[in-house]
């Protein structure tokens, strides 16, 4: 969530410029929950990818290729069933605070 706020944040902004307070609100959660859902995915993809690596294909080949898409968007799947309900319990109150503490500040 860390690496993610700043993306999620300029996100928004451009997102929301010169609109009313809901917009603003709505544009910081629904962006800060795609950066934080997005990047932790693809981190997780990318671990997914360095364990089953061993056993792909000799790089930058076409069996490679489906190997690499395919691993990645299992890991994806995979982090969207199991992994994004650890969110819920703390991180969708964060959110919330979040998009309130972003659309009441003074821009």
């Amino acid at each position: 969530a860390a690496l993610a706020f700043p993306i999620g944040l300029f996100a928004a902004r451009l997102v929301s410029q010169g609109r009313r307070w809901e917009v603003a609100f709505a544009a910081a959660f629904v962006c800060l929950a795609a950066a934080t859902i997005g990047l932790t995915g693809g981190l997780f993809a990318l671990q997914y990818r360095s364990y089953y690596a061993e056993w792909h294909a000799p790089a930058f080949t076409r069996t490679w290729v489906f190997q690499f898409v395919f691993t990645t968007l299992i890991a994806l799947y995979q982090f969207v069933v199991l992994g994004i309900r650890l969110y819920f319990p703390v991180g969708f109150i964060a959110l919330f605070a979040a998009g309130v503490w972003f659309a009441r500040q003074r821009r």
